[in-house]
């Protein structure tokens, strides 16, 4: 049991749960949009995934990036550099075009972490940004990515996809928000920080509506997707008003966290019944 627990951690501490999570994303876009899945990219956007998150939890804590305090974050660290490898593995077999974007996607990502100059500070610190960024890189790796991956022109539906997963990420990331408020540094200026933790579950509430009713913005939709956005919907909505098990071991870190993999294999077994 003991064991299994350890597993289970680490699991979550080397951010392989949050890397399905992103994965389950870009493959809902991919299912919507009926794009082939690039199994490379697909694996790029895992592994990367795994690196980046580690980085920023870590990384940034480390002696020089990569002097590790303890034993348990060296096996974390070993992972992250064979993820990393991995990463690089499946990033071969990608195009140009792809590449462009994601180093672009990258460099923010660094710049959430890293100060562009000693004497500034990195997008994570600057007050109120962080959300933004997070919001912004993962829309870029679960929409813009498969949309150049299959040369899409971009469209009114496309731009509708886009904005809707901005809010919905925005909306994953307040249980963090709310649960770390005892930790952030009042100078982050998280959401929670500035209008109050009961206000930041309303918010979650009216943008999970909004992220709803934008799906009747589009010009072309389908049952399929209406009924896999309304079941997300009803799901993020019983989460918030679970907002007092915030704070609790487990429930952010696993179980809010595995909303889009819940999603997914909604969205999957919905396929056999339409």
């Amino acid at each position: 049991m003991r064991l299994l627990r350890a597993i289970f951690n680490f699991y979550l501490d080397a951010s392989v749960h949050v890397a399905f999570a992103v994965v389950s994303l870009f493959i809902i876009t991919t299912q919507m949009l009926n794009i082939s899945l690039n199994f490379s990219l697909v694996g790029f956007i895992f592994f990367a995934t795994i690196v980046c998150y580690n980085f920023v939890k870590y990384g940034v804590e480390a002696e020089k990036y990569l002097i590790v305090a303890n034993a348990y974050h060296k096996n974390i660290q070993i992972f992250s550099f064979l993820s990393f490898g991995l990463a690089l593995l499946f990033g071969a077999q990608l195009s140009k075009e792809l590449w462009l974007a994601i180093l672009l996607l990258g460099m923010l990502s660094a710049l959430y972490a890293i100060p562009l100059l000693p004497s500034l500070k990195n997008l994570r610190n600057l007050g109120g940004l962080k959300v933004y960024v997070v919001a912004a890189v993962w829309s870029g790796f679960t929409v813009l990515l498969p949309i150049l991956e299959a040369k899409l022109s971009f469209s009114w539906d496309l731009g509708v996809l886009l904005v809707q997963r901005f809010i919905l990420v925005l909306i994953l990331i307040l249980p963090f928000e709310i649960r770390d408020l005892k930790w952030d540094d009042p100078k982050l200026r998280t959401i929670p920080q500035v209008i109050g933790v009961q206000q930041t579950r309303i918010l979650g509430v009216v943008l999970t509506g909004i992220f709803f009713l934008m799906t009747f913005l589009k010009d072309d939709v389908t049952q399929q997707e209406i009924i896999a956005r309304l079941f997300l919907t009803s799901l993020l909505m019983l989460f918030f008003r679970s907002g007092s098990r915030f704070h609790k071991d487990y429930f952010v870190s696993l179980w809010v966290e595995a909303i889009p993999i819940f999603w997914l294999c909604f969205y999957w077994a919905l396929e056999s019944f339409l």
